[in-house]
């Protein structure tokens, strides 16, 4: 019986849908926690640190048991755990004194989720075989950006229609995606990348400069993607004098709408594309929008700046797993695993560059934008050295 690959695809792009739920629902409610709950604010800028720390420990992880484990187990404990941790929000805070442990106990459980389908959807999707793997790569990767636009215009949308006080109605609704979705992992095909005992462990991959490169590559890429996602809204405000609300959704929104746009133009056209010659002018416009994001000409072109620079990231992440996992072919889990963990260590590293050199500059946002080009022009620098390395081989 032929297989049916179509159904792992769907069960993939689910997978990243269920990832930016679980990424964005939350700090939609970060105010109303404070209200409800008497949640300081303190506490609630620890909510995606513990979300990103979960997830560079199950990062961690992957690169050394999933094989174990097994791809198709451990991506069903993924939507479990992912829909546990959003079903939870709903009750678990109230079974608490304090009820921002239960507010932390469901963001652990969800990011477990999420830190396991970052890392195992991808090399699913790589194993499968289908033609013209980058962009079928490119197209999956949209999804979580489709994901996250859906997020906070459906439930922007929830909350006009039936107020912010029913949000617990809501967490239930977003959990049913990856409850649904435990059933389409169980059941679809799934091949592994590498037989059995075949792949490279971490300490192997160690020993290979194009793995750095690589790595040096992700690190750049999450910097540059989630520096200015994080900062779009603050431009929003400050450009047209915007609410946060209506901030959120002309700048996180549109960053992450454009972002999806060069995905799905990649997955549509990119048989007939050079990857790498598209990454490294895509690197390029990167490096243009951070300088007009950080040059005081104008708000406004430093709005389009951002929400410019969601296009140019866009085949950042997807394009660097596709064009080093064809150099490693080896490389298992444990490369999917690392590049993961890199990628989520620029998250981490880039915003908190930014803020710290804007509050050193006395609260001024363009002056951190201006230290934030040094990951596009990292990025593209590595680019030129990874697509030489390949042409020398």
């Amino acid at each position: 019986m032929k297989k049916n690959y179509k159904k792992t695809l769907l069960a993939c792009y689910l997978g990243f849908v269920t990832q930016a739920i679980t990424a964005n629902f939350a700090p939609l409610l970060f105010l109303k926690f404070h209200k409800d709950y008497g949640i300081s604010l303190g506490k609630i800028a620890l909510i995606p640190t513990a979300f990103f720390l979960t997830q560079l420990l199950v990062d961690a992880f992957c690169a050394r048991f999933v094989d174990s484990i097994g791809y198709r187990r451990s991506i069903v404990i993924s939507e479990i755990s992912s829909g546990l941790g959003l079903a939870g929000l709903a009750f678990l805070p109230d079974l608490f004194a304090d009820p921002f442990v239960g507010v932390m106990i469901c963001v652990v459980i969800y990011s477990v989720g999420s830190g396991l389908i970052e890392v195992l959807v991808s090399p699913i999707v790589e194993a499968c075989p289908f033609e013209h793997k980058a962009a079928v790569m490119s197209l999956l990767h949209s999804f979580y950006c489709w994901g996250f636009v859906g997020v906070i215009l459906l439930s922007t949308l929830f909350f006009a229609v039936f107020g912010i006080e029913h949000w617990k109605w809501l967490a239930c609704l977003w959990s049913l995606v990856p409850l649904y979705n435990i059933y389409n992992f169980a059941t679809c095909p799934i091949e592994r990348l590498t037989e059995e005992g075949k792949g490279m462990k971490i300490r192997d991959l160690f020993q290979l400069p194009v793995f750095w490169l690589a790595t040096l590559l992700m690190v750049c890429v999450g910097a540059c993607e989630n520096s200015m996602g994080q900062w779009a809204s603050a431009f929003a405000e400050a450009a047209l004098g915007f609410t946060k609300t209506v901030g959120d959704l002309v700048g996180p929104c549109l960053f992450a709408a454009t972002m999806g746009v060069s995905r799905g133009i990649y997955g549509k056209f990119g048989p007939r594309m050079n990857l790498a010659k598209f990454m490294i002018g895509s690197g390029v416009l990167c490096l243009c929008c951070y300088l007009l994001a950080s040059l005081p000409i104008s708000p406004v072109l430093g709005l389009v700046g951002c929400i410019c620079c969601g296009f140019s990231v866009g085949i950042m992440w997807p394009g660097t797993i596709s064009i080093t996992s064809p150099r490693l072919p080896r490389g298992g889990t444990a490369l999917f695993a690392m590049l993961a963990m890199s990628g989520d260590l620029g998250g981490a590293v880039g915003p908190s560059l930014i803020g710290t050199v804007s509050q050193k500059a006395g609260n001024n946002l363009q002056a951190g934008m201006l230290a934030g080009c040094v990951f596009p022009l990292v990025l593209v620098v590595a680019l030129i050295l990874l697509n030489r390395k390949a042409a020398d081989r």
